[in-house]
């Protein structure tokens, strides 16, 4: 009965999902002319609305660690990545944000063409020296304006238990612009996986670390020590589930 009911809600969402995307296109078409970080405000609205679905369909909710180590200054987050759900949350738990992303993911209709008006760091990945030159010069603008840097070192949803590579793009802009990094890690993956369907209801945790001042410290270096606490994080979150 379980699983049917987790079906009956999970197609719910999609199909207010579908209609919902669209329809609030139409909005963030009209925030073209705004500020940057005015119409963020407005682009946002979007994943808001997607969280208050999830909670009151799916039964999703979260709780968050940490809170208080959210640093007032813009920064670089560096984050798990397990679900499309954090991609949501991020956008209600953090200040205004940017994300450093691949290209493509801008051709995706509707929710692509949004996400290009949200003033995104969209690199392409096949060359990796051209990639770091872009993050560095397009973060620099981008925390200047005020915006938060949202980053995946990993590059992709990772299943609950497994580890990708942790990428150095994230430590590479930190150290070459003296941001603080917030590292996150969380459980998202066990209630909405990679590629599923299924929203399965639960709190998911959110972590938040203490912030690093990347001061005289090497990239390859703060990466390792970002990789060593989020790992470490999202295992002491599953033993507590």
């Amino acid at each position: 009965m379980n699983s049917v009911l987790t079906v009956l809600r999970s197609t719910l969402y999609s199909l207010l999902q579908i209609i919902i995307t669209p329809l609030y296109f139409l909005i963030i078409l009209a925030a073209f002319p705004l500020p940057p970080i005015r119409r963020y405000r407005i682009t946002s609205g979007w994943a808001h609305i997607m969280l208050f679905l999830l909670r009151l369909i799916c039964g999703i909710r979260y709780r968050i660690k940490g809170v208080e180590h959210i640093p007032a200054v813009p920064s670089i987050i560096l984050s798990k990545h397990q679900s499309a759900w954090e991609t949501l949350a991020f956008q209600q738990i953090f200040p205004a944000q940017v994300w450093v992303l691949k290209k493509e993911l801008l051709r995706v209709p509707f929710f692509g063409w949004g996400l290009a008006l949200t003033s995104p760091i969209a690199i392409d990945r096949s060359s990796r020296k051209a990639a770091l030159k872009q993050i560095v010069e397009q973060g620099k603008d981008r925390l200047k304006q005020g915006f938060w840097i949202v980053i995946f070192p990993e590059g992709t949803r990772i299943a609950p238990g497994k580890k990708g590579k942790y990428g150095i793009g994230g430590a590479w802009l930190a150290t070459h612009t003296g941001a603080p990094v917030v590292p996150v890690a969380h459980n998202a993956g066990e209630f909405w996986g990679r590629n599923s369907f299924l929203k399965l209801p639960g709190t998911i945790t959110v972590s938040i670390g203490e912030p690093i001042d990347p001061a005289g410290m090497e990239p390859g270096d703060l990466n390792t020590r970002v990789e060593a606490w989020i790992e470490a994080e999202v295992i002491r979150i599953g033993e507590a589930a």
